[in-house]
C-alpha cells in the first residue's frame, strides 16, 4: 500500500510541475447587492471549491487563505505551515436561492470532522477544517449544526472542527482558481490518491458530499 501511495504522490507532484502557474493573486470576488458570503476550510481548497461550485444559489467560489497572522501570504508561504493560515474558500451566494444552513450541511458532508490537524492525506494546520463566521447569526447557525451532529451516536464527543470569527481572506494565486475544471486529470489523480472520497463514504455513507457523486 505504501508503494502505491508513493507512486500516486510522485505522479501528482510530477503533473503539478507541468501546470502553467499564474502567480498573480486572484481578484477579490464581487459581492452583488443582496448577496451573502461564507468562509469554510475543508483541507485542500481545490476540493472545497469543487464541492460548492455550480450548486443552486452559489454565485462564486474563490480559493484562498485565512485565519493566520502573515499579511498577503502566498501559497508557498502557507504550505510551509508557519503563517497560521488555513486553505479556505470564500463563497458568494444568493440567500433567496440557498441558505447558510444549506451551505453548512454541504460543508460537514465534505469534511472529516474527526481530524483537526489536516484533512485526508493532507496534514498540517494549513489543511485544518474550520468554519469562519462573520456575525452572530452565522455563529448561531454553525454552532447549531455542530450540536445537531454531536447528538448522533457516531459523532458524540468526537467532532473537532472549530468555529472561529472570520478574519481577512486572502485570495490564492490565479492558477488555483477553478482548478478541478481547468485541470481535470491532475485533480482526479490528486483526489483519488488522497483517499478523500473513500473516507467521506466511510463517515457519511449516502450523505457523503451532500449526495453528490464522487467529484
Amino acid at each position: 500500500m505504501r508503494v502505491i501511495v508513493a507512486a500516486l504522490a510522485a505522479l501528482i507532484v510530477g503533473a503539478t510541475a507541468l501546470i502553467a502557474k499564474d502567480l498573480t493573486p486572484a481578484p477579490y470576488p464581487q459581492v452583488p447587492a443582496g448577496a451573502e458570503t461564507a468562509i469554510f476550510a475543508i483541507g485542500c481548497f481545490w476540493c472545497a471549491e469543487s464541492a460548492f461550485e455550480g450548486k443552486p444559489g452559489i454565485i462564486s467560489v474563490t480559493s484562498g487563505h485565512t485565519g493566520g497572522q502573515t499579511k498577503n501570504p502566498t501559497y508557498e508561504d502557507v504550505g510551509q505551515g508557519g503563517t497560521g493560515h488555513a486553505e479556505a474558500i470564500l463563497i458568494v451566494y444568493d440567500p433567496k436561492k440557498t441558505t447558510y444552513e444549506d451551505l453548512l450541511y454541504r460543508f460537514w458532508r465534505n469534511a472529516d470532522p474527526y481530524s483537526a490537524n489536516g484533512q485526508f492525506c493532507d496534514r498540517g494546520s494549513q489543511y485544518r477544517p474550520e468554519i469562519f463566521v462573520k456575525d452572530a447569526a452565522q455563529r448561531k447557525a454553525a454552532e447549531a449544526s455542530k450540536a445537531e451532529l454531536e447528538k448522533q451516536d457516531k459523532f458524540k464527543g468526537k467532532i473537532v472542527v472549530k468555529i472561529t470569527d472570520a478574519s481577512t481572506f486572502y485570495t490564492a494565486e490565479k492558477y488555483h482558481q477553478d482548478f478541478a475544471v481547468l485541470n481535470p486529470d491532475h485533480y482526479k489523480r490528486y483526489r483519488f490518491g488522497c483517499g478523500r472520497d473513500d473516507r467521506l463514504d466511510a463517515i457519511w455513507g449516502k450523505e457523503a458530499r451532500a449526495g453528490d457523486p464522487e467529484h
